[in-house]
Protein backbone atom coordinates (compact mmCIF):
# COMPACT_ATOMS: atom_id res chain seq x y z
CA UNK A 1 0.00 0.00 0.00
CA UNK A 2 1.12 3.54 -1.07
CA UNK A 3 0.54 5.62 1.92
CA UNK A 4 1.98 8.31 -0.21
CA UNK A 5 -0.92 8.86 -2.07
CA UNK A 6 -2.27 10.99 0.23
CA UNK A 7 0.87 13.30 1.18
CA UNK A 8 1.68 16.30 -0.79
CA UNK A 9 5.12 17.98 -0.58
CA UNK A 10 6.08 21.47 -1.12
CA UNK A 11 8.34 21.82 -4.10
CA UNK A 12 10.87 23.24 -1.89
CA UNK A 13 10.55 20.74 0.55
CA UNK A 14 10.92 18.02 -1.79
CA UNK A 15 13.78 19.67 -3.63
CA UNK A 16 15.06 20.18 0.00
CA UNK A 17 15.02 16.65 0.71
CA UNK A 18 16.08 15.39 -2.57
CA UNK A 19 19.42 17.36 -2.42
CA UNK A 20 19.95 16.34 1.08
CA UNK A 21 19.54 19.46 2.13
CA UNK A 22 18.48 20.69 6.30
CA UNK A 23 14.36 20.36 6.25
CA UNK A 24 12.98 21.06 9.88
CA UNK A 25 9.54 19.56 10.06
CA UNK A 26 7.05 21.93 12.23
CA UNK A 27 3.32 21.19 13.54
CA UNK A 28 0.13 22.81 12.94
CA UNK A 29 -1.69 22.32 16.25
CA UNK A 30 0.19 25.23 17.44
CA UNK A 31 -1.48 27.83 14.82
CA UNK A 32 -4.91 26.13 15.38
CA UNK A 33 -4.99 25.80 19.13
CA UNK A 34 -2.42 27.26 20.67
CA UNK A 35 -2.87 31.16 20.24
CA UNK A 36 -5.17 33.69 18.84
CA UNK A 37 -5.42 35.00 15.46
CA UNK A 38 -3.12 37.02 14.32
CA UNK A 39 -0.42 36.03 16.85
CA UNK A 40 -0.87 32.53 15.80
CA UNK A 41 0.13 33.47 12.22
CA UNK A 42 2.64 35.42 13.00
CA UNK A 43 4.58 33.34 15.11
CA UNK A 44 4.20 30.47 12.22
CA UNK A 45 5.46 33.04 9.60
CA UNK A 46 8.12 33.75 12.27
CA UNK A 47 9.24 30.11 12.96
CA UNK A 48 9.72 29.53 9.38
CA UNK A 49 12.02 32.58 9.13
CA UNK A 50 13.93 31.66 11.83
CA UNK A 51 14.80 28.43 10.62
CA UNK A 52 15.71 29.76 6.90
CA UNK A 53 18.07 32.40 9.52
CA UNK A 54 19.63 28.57 10.69
CA UNK A 55 20.62 27.12 7.55
CA UNK A 56 17.22 25.22 6.80
CA UNK A 57 14.25 24.71 5.25
CA UNK A 58 11.09 24.35 7.09
CA UNK A 59 8.04 22.33 6.45
CA UNK A 60 5.50 23.07 8.18
CA UNK A 61 2.89 19.96 8.73
CA UNK A 62 -0.99 19.65 8.18
CA UNK A 63 -4.07 18.00 6.58
CA UNK A 64 -5.98 19.94 3.88
CA UNK A 65 -8.76 18.87 2.01
CA UNK A 66 -8.20 15.26 3.33
CA UNK A 67 -4.26 16.13 2.01
CA UNK A 68 -1.38 15.19 4.09
CA UNK A 69 0.59 18.47 3.99
CA UNK A 70 4.53 18.78 4.27
CA UNK A 71 4.86 22.42 3.53
CA UNK A 72 2.37 24.87 3.75
CA UNK A 73 2.07 28.67 2.23
CA UNK A 74 1.95 31.44 3.67
CA UNK A 75 -1.72 31.67 2.41
CA UNK A 76 -2.44 27.85 3.90
CA UNK A 77 -0.61 28.95 7.22
CA UNK A 78 -3.46 32.09 7.19
CA UNK A 79 -5.69 30.10 6.56
CA UNK A 80 -5.08 27.67 9.48
CA UNK A 81 -4.56 31.04 11.88
CA UNK A 82 -7.97 32.31 10.98
CA UNK A 83 -10.01 29.16 11.27
CA UNK A 84 -8.21 28.51 14.58
CA UNK A 85 -10.30 25.71 17.12
CA UNK A 86 -12.69 25.16 14.22
CA UNK A 87 -10.03 22.70 12.66
CA UNK A 88 -10.08 19.41 14.04
CA UNK A 89 -7.17 18.41 16.56
CA UNK A 90 -5.76 15.52 14.39
CA UNK A 91 -4.05 12.40 16.32
CA UNK A 92 -2.89 8.88 15.03
CA UNK A 93 -6.37 7.51 14.98
CA UNK A 94 -7.88 10.44 13.33
CA UNK A 95 -5.78 10.64 10.55
CA UNK A 96 -7.94 8.00 7.81
CA UNK A 97 -11.18 9.28 8.77
CA UNK A 98 -9.96 12.99 7.78
CA UNK A 99 -8.15 11.70 4.73
CA UNK A 100 -11.29 9.72 3.66
CA UNK A 101 -13.84 12.64 4.49
CA UNK A 102 -11.38 15.51 2.81
CA UNK A 103 -11.75 17.66 6.03
CA UNK A 104 -9.25 19.46 7.02
CA UNK A 105 -6.68 18.48 10.63
CA UNK A 106 -4.11 20.14 12.65
CA UNK A 107 -1.39 18.05 13.57
CA UNK A 108 -0.13 17.28 16.94
CA UNK A 109 3.76 15.85 17.38
CA UNK A 110 2.29 11.98 16.44
CA UNK A 111 0.65 13.27 13.16
CA UNK A 112 3.74 15.43 12.77
CA UNK A 113 6.17 12.84 13.18
CA UNK A 114 4.59 10.36 11.14
CA UNK A 115 3.50 12.53 7.95
CA UNK A 116 7.26 13.93 8.41
CA UNK A 117 8.60 10.46 8.28
CA UNK A 118 6.70 9.68 5.16
CA UNK A 119 8.14 13.15 3.33
CA UNK A 120 11.99 11.95 4.39
CA UNK A 121 12.31 14.51 7.09
CA UNK A 122 14.26 13.62 10.14
CA UNK A 123 13.96 16.73 12.70
CA UNK A 124 10.91 18.12 13.74
CA UNK A 125 10.62 21.54 16.42
CA UNK A 126 7.93 21.68 18.50
CA UNK A 127 7.26 23.35 21.81
CA UNK A 128 6.54 20.49 24.39
CA UNK A 129 5.48 17.03 23.64
CA UNK A 130 2.58 15.24 25.72
CA UNK A 131 2.93 12.92 27.93
CA UNK A 132 1.66 10.95 30.86
CA UNK A 133 -1.05 13.27 32.60
CA UNK A 134 -1.77 13.50 36.16
CA UNK A 135 -3.90 10.78 37.87
CA UNK A 136 -2.91 7.98 34.85
CA UNK A 137 -2.56 5.84 37.33
CA UNK A 138 -6.78 5.83 37.67
CA UNK A 139 -7.72 7.85 34.21
CA UNK A 140 -4.98 6.19 31.77
CA UNK A 141 -4.67 9.26 30.27
CA UNK A 142 -1.49 9.34 28.00
CA UNK A 143 -0.45 11.01 25.14
CA UNK A 144 -0.01 9.13 21.56
CA UNK A 145 2.90 11.41 21.11
CA UNK A 146 4.99 8.42 23.22
CA UNK A 147 3.82 5.69 21.27
CA UNK A 148 5.37 7.38 17.95
CA UNK A 149 8.49 8.62 19.76
CA UNK A 150 8.59 4.89 20.58
CA UNK A 151 8.24 3.51 16.68
CA UNK A 152 8.96 6.44 14.48
CA UNK A 153 12.18 7.56 13.49
CA UNK A 154 12.18 11.28 13.68
CA UNK A 155 14.21 13.45 16.02
CA UNK A 156 11.80 15.97 18.16
CA UNK A 157 13.22 19.13 19.39
CA UNK A 158 11.37 20.45 22.23
CA UNK A 159 11.39 22.31 25.68
CA UNK A 160 10.64 18.84 27.98
CA UNK A 161 7.27 17.43 28.82
CA UNK A 162 4.77 20.32 29.20
CA UNK A 163 4.30 21.06 32.97
CA UNK A 164 0.75 20.27 33.29
CA UNK A 165 1.97 16.70 33.25
CA UNK A 166 3.28 14.05 35.42
CA UNK A 167 6.65 14.33 34.53
CA UNK A 168 8.62 10.96 36.58
CA UNK A 169 5.91 8.70 34.69
CA UNK A 170 6.67 10.62 31.14
CA UNK A 171 9.70 9.53 31.78
CA UNK A 172 9.42 5.94 33.26
CA UNK A 173 7.13 5.31 29.83
CA UNK A 174 10.03 6.78 27.77
CA UNK A 175 12.21 4.40 29.18
CA UNK A 176 10.05 1.03 28.68
CA UNK A 177 9.72 2.30 25.16
CA UNK A 178 13.54 2.62 24.82
CA UNK A 179 13.51 6.44 23.84
CA UNK A 180 16.42 8.28 24.53
CA UNK A 181 15.74 11.72 26.33
CA UNK A 182 18.83 13.81 26.03
CA UNK A 183 19.26 17.50 27.74
CA UNK A 184 20.57 20.04 25.28
CA UNK A 185 23.44 21.51 27.75
CA UNK A 186 21.38 20.46 30.70
CA UNK A 187 21.08 17.14 33.08
CA UNK A 188 17.90 18.41 34.50
CA UNK A 189 14.98 17.88 31.96
CA UNK A 190 13.11 21.02 31.19
CA UNK A 191 9.66 21.45 32.12
CA UNK A 192 8.15 23.69 29.19
CA UNK A 193 7.67 26.98 31.35
CA UNK A 194 10.70 26.44 33.35
CA UNK A 195 13.97 25.11 33.05
CA UNK A 196 13.54 23.21 36.00
CA UNK A 197 11.39 19.97 36.90
CA UNK A 198 13.50 18.32 39.57
CA UNK A 199 13.99 14.97 36.94
CA UNK A 200 17.26 14.08 35.41
CA UNK A 201 17.65 13.55 31.57
CA UNK A 202 19.38 10.29 30.19
CA UNK A 203 22.47 12.26 28.62
CA UNK A 204 23.23 15.82 28.49
CA UNK A 205 24.90 16.89 24.88
CA UNK A 206 26.41 19.90 24.23
CA UNK A 207 26.39 20.69 20.21
CA UNK A 208 24.16 20.37 17.50
CA UNK A 209 26.81 18.31 15.82
CA UNK A 210 27.18 16.08 18.81
CA UNK A 211 22.69 15.41 18.12
CA UNK A 212 23.05 14.97 15.10
CA UNK A 213 26.24 12.08 15.25
CA UNK A 214 23.79 10.50 18.14
CA UNK A 215 20.68 10.35 16.36
CA UNK A 216 22.99 9.39 12.53
CA UNK A 217 24.09 6.30 14.85
CA UNK A 218 20.57 5.31 15.94
CA UNK A 219 19.70 4.64 12.62
CA UNK A 220 22.86 3.40 11.19
CA UNK A 221 22.50 0.46 14.07
CA UNK A 222 19.16 -0.21 13.21
CA UNK A 223 17.11 0.90 16.13
CA UNK A 224 13.78 2.04 15.81
CA UNK A 225 12.19 4.90 17.30
CA UNK A 226 12.48 8.91 17.55
CA UNK A 227 14.86 10.36 19.62
CA UNK A 228 13.72 13.43 22.24
CA UNK A 229 15.87 16.45 22.63
CA UNK A 230 14.99 18.63 25.91
CA UNK A 231 16.28 22.45 24.86
CA UNK A 232 15.45 24.11 28.19
CA UNK A 233 13.42 27.88 27.81
CA UNK A 234 16.17 30.74 27.31
CA UNK A 235 16.82 31.92 30.81
CA UNK A 236 15.33 35.39 30.64
CA UNK A 237 12.15 33.80 30.12
CA UNK A 238 11.69 31.28 32.18
CA UNK A 239 8.91 31.17 34.51
CA UNK A 240 9.14 30.35 38.71
CA UNK A 241 8.50 26.91 39.01
CA UNK A 242 6.22 27.61 42.15
CA UNK A 243 4.15 29.69 40.58
CA UNK A 244 3.75 28.12 37.63
CA UNK A 245 2.67 24.70 39.54
CA UNK A 246 0.09 26.59 41.75
CA UNK A 247 -1.35 28.22 38.72
CA UNK A 248 -1.79 23.82 37.28
CA UNK A 249 -2.82 22.53 40.18
CA UNK A 250 -5.76 25.02 39.76
CA UNK A 251 -6.59 24.60 36.83
CA UNK A 252 -6.28 20.55 37.03
CA UNK A 253 -8.97 21.41 39.84
CA UNK A 254 -11.17 23.43 37.29
CA UNK A 255 -11.06 20.60 34.71
CA UNK A 256 -11.91 18.11 37.21
CA UNK A 257 -15.10 20.28 38.15
CA UNK A 258 -16.38 20.67 34.68
CA UNK A 259 -15.68 17.21 33.45
CA UNK A 260 -12.98 17.86 31.19
CA UNK A 261 -11.24 14.95 29.76
CA UNK A 262 -9.40 13.35 26.65
CA UNK A 263 -7.71 15.66 23.91
CA UNK A 264 -10.03 18.26 25.24
CA UNK A 265 -7.57 18.88 28.55
CA UNK A 266 -4.50 20.09 27.36
CA UNK A 267 -5.68 23.09 25.12
CA UNK A 268 -8.04 23.81 28.43
CA UNK A 269 -5.30 23.76 31.07
CA UNK A 270 -3.02 25.67 29.02
CA UNK A 271 -5.80 28.10 28.20
CA UNK A 272 -6.08 28.67 32.30
CA UNK A 273 -2.39 28.54 33.40
CA UNK A 274 -1.98 31.95 30.54
CA UNK A 275 -5.44 33.22 32.38
CA UNK A 276 -3.71 32.90 35.90
CA UNK A 277 -0.76 34.14 34.67
CA UNK A 278 -1.81 37.17 33.40
CA UNK A 279 -0.68 36.40 30.03
CA UNK A 280 2.88 35.68 30.88
CA UNK A 281 3.14 32.15 29.68
CA UNK A 282 2.25 32.70 26.20
CA UNK A 283 4.90 34.61 25.80
CA UNK A 284 7.06 32.38 27.04
CA UNK A 285 5.60 29.78 24.95
CA UNK A 286 6.40 31.67 21.91
CA UNK A 287 9.73 32.24 22.72
CA UNK A 288 10.88 28.31 23.72
CA UNK A 289 9.16 27.58 20.39
CA UNK A 290 12.05 30.25 18.61
CA UNK A 291 14.64 28.76 20.47
CA UNK A 292 14.21 24.92 19.83
CA UNK A 293 13.15 26.08 16.10
CA UNK A 294 16.83 27.86 16.01
CA UNK A 295 18.52 23.89 17.66
CA UNK A 296 16.52 21.61 15.68
CA UNK A 297 17.58 23.71 12.19
CA UNK A 298 21.44 23.70 13.62
CA UNK A 299 21.00 19.74 14.09
CA UNK A 300 19.35 18.79 10.86
CA UNK A 301 22.51 21.55 9.03
CA UNK A 302 25.15 19.40 11.08
CA UNK A 303 23.09 15.83 10.44
CA UNK A 304 23.35 16.45 6.53
CA UNK A 305 27.19 17.85 6.60
CA UNK A 306 27.70 14.49 8.42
Amino acid sequence: MNLNKYLDVKPEVAEAIAAGKPVVALESTIISHGMPYPQNVQTALEVERIIRENGAVPATIAIIGGRLKAGLTAEEIEYFGKKGTAIAKASRRDLAVLCARGEDGATTVTTTMIIAHMAGIKVFATGGIGGVHRGAETTMDISADLEELASTPVMVVCAGAKSILDLGLTLEYLETHGVPVIGYGTKELPAFYTRHSGFSVDYEIDTPEELAKAFKTQHELGLRGGMLVTNPIPEEYSMDAAVINGAIDEAIREAKEQGIHGKETTPFLLAKVKDLTGGNSLDANIQLVYNNARLAARTAKAYCEN
